[in-house]
């Protein structure tokens, strides 16, 4: 019998997802557990593995498909694949005899699965533990049933939070006896979600089971414009571009329009609604002049990320005293320090030297000599945490996100940068795991990436600071008595007056320039 393979249970913010790759060919054999394709939603990137061991034998939602919950993505045959089937009138008349052989290997296996005590040894299966900054998750998906049979390690429901979806798997061979969490209900860190039992359960295929699930390829999601069938994910580009349907060569299935084919359009510039064409030039430079005018809106609902954003930022503006103080810093030493070794430190670790190491380093230091800039507030107590983990701000198309260095005191300017680097990359892949993201004692900003001359960052509570990084720019500045052109920063410091002084706040930002200003300050700990 051919086990299905399905899409995730997507949590309520995400109404659908795309298929990204996959990594599998029908005929080709798959181990249980074993990655076989990945699905792509706003947030993240979901992995879909097998269910079981057997021949992917069909695949009904290709590369670049929208798909929605739990939606049957392919099949998996027990033996070779579906293309096999046409040499069945080849196999030796042995053959039907290995078969029957097997299958009565199978039902006394059954047999004895059936004769298994179900009251073995029970187990409470419990939520993650939840970092302090969430305080509960919601039960986004029972992915088994009570008394239907589970391996050890096997995924037995979702718990969606903030971030991320975190998943709860089986403590051993055995099945639900009891769930006492149902889909939709929230749950608290470390909450009793349902009773496990081992050896228990018989995997019973119910009628629904049986039913053979909707064809991706049904088109069900889909929606026509024109005269042509568009995938909703193509919808949603072509509306955000204002892009002629009709001009998009559909290379789906009966001619649908993909997400690719939108992409492809949009990076030609194929598309353009108004665009001339060489049937109809009249029609065409008549087409601005019926547009003129238009005031065109559209409305697309807000990411859970992106509504996270907004709360946390919200709170802390609400709950902190939150003060910003603002100094410069010459970018000069830094620089010329940076211009000498750059080729020799790529040689050496195969990254290149960037500013950012050097923030991390002066930060450090400076966090070691102000502690209350380290401290975070929990209720009515004040935290004083005796190590530096930073957490610096990565800007994804999905939203600001900040992961976390851990003790930076230890770590290598090296280290530092060659971190950053994954975390921007597994940041835009969707990549970052809660792990990365949760703790810090204090966060850094730059935005003088994107050209910001001056800015006041927002704190990322529980912590009661952030530093603002800006753009690097030339400015006279007056040095022993004479006007020079110097490389200047502008840096700005947010911290909670609740539990930082305003002394106390000058001071560490003068320290942070003075150790930038002259990087051997760094290596002689002064």
């Amino acid at each position: 019998m051919a086990t299905e393979i399905k899409a995730p249970t997507f949590p309520e913010s995400v109404a659908e997802g795309t298929v990204a790759t996959w990594h599998k060919k029908p005929g080709d054999s798959v181990e249980r557990d074993e990655l076989i394709v990945e699905i792509e939603t706003d947030k993240v990137v979901l992995e879909v593995v097998a269910p079981e061991a057997g021949t992917l034998t069909d695949v009904m939602a290709e590369e670049g498909e929208t798909v929605e919950s739990e939606q049957v993505l392919g099949k998996i045959g027990e033996g070779s694949a579906s293309g096999d089937s046409g040499k069945k009138e080849e196999k030796s008349s042995d053959e039907p005899k290995a078969e029957k052989a097997e299958q009565q290997d199978e039902k006394k296996e059954e047999k004895t699965e059936e004769k298994k005590a179900s009251g073995g040894k029970q187990h409470d299966v419990k939520a993650p533990s939840f970092p302090e900054s969430i305080q509960e998750g919601t039960v986004a998906a029972w992915h088994k049933k009570v008394g239907e049979a589970v391996k050890r390690d096997e995924v037995l429901a979702d718990i969606e939070t903030d971030k991320v979806v975190l998943e709860v798997v089986a403590p051993a061979d055995g099945a639900l006896a009891e769930i006492k969490a149902e889909e939709g209900s929230q749950v608290e860190s470390e909450a009793i979600l349902a009773v496990f039992t081992e050896g228990g359960g018989s995997d019973v295929a119910t009628a629904a089971d049986k039913e053979p699930a909707a064809s991706a390829d049904d088109g069900a999601s889909d929606e026509k414009m024109g005269d042509k069938i568009v995938a909703p994910a193509a919808r949603k580009l072509i509306a955000e571009h204002d892009l002629d349907v009709a001009k998009i060569e559909g290379t789906g299935k009966g001619g649908r329009v993909l997400k690719e084919d939108v992409q492809k359009a949009v990076k030609d510039g194929s598309a353009k609604k108004g665009a001339a064409k060489s049937s109809a030039p009249s029609k065409a430079a008549a087409a601005p002049a019926a547009v003129e005018g238009e005031r065109v809106e559209k409305r697309v609902p807000m990411t859970r990320l992106r509504q996270t954003i907004a709360k946390r930022l919200v709170q802390a503006q609400q709950t902190a005293a939150m003060l910003t103080t603002y100094n410069e810093v010459d970018m000069t030493e830094i620089m010329a320090l940076r211009a000498q070794y750059k080729d020799t430190f790529l040689k050496a670790h195969d990254i290149k030297l960037g500013f950012m190491g050097f923030f991390v380093k002066a930060a450090t230091e400076a966090l070691k000599r102000f502690p209350d800039v380290n401290a975070s507030i929990d209720g009515t107590d004040i935290v004083y945490h005796g190590y530096q983990d930073i957490g610096v701000a990565v800007s994804t198309d999905r939203g600001l996100v900040v992961p976390v260095l851990r003790d930076t005191d230890s770590m290598k300017i090296a280290d530092v940068e060659r971190t950053i680097v994954d975390f921007g990359k597994r940041g835009r892949d969707g990549k970052l795991g809660m792990d990365d993201m949760i703790g810090g004692t204090f966060t850094i900003t730059n935005g003088g990436t994107f050209g910001s001359l001056m800015s006041t960052p927002i704190i990322n509570p529980p912590q009661t600071a952030i530093l603002g990084m800006h753009k690097i720019q030339d400015r006279p500045m007056a040095i022993n008595g004479k006007v020079e052109i110097r490389p200047m920063m502008y840096l700005a410091l947010s911290y909670d007056h609740r539990m930082i002084d305003g002394k106390d706040a000058v001071r560490f930002l003068v320290t942070l320039k003075e150790l930038l200003e002259d990087p051997a300050r760094l290596l002689l700990d002064v």
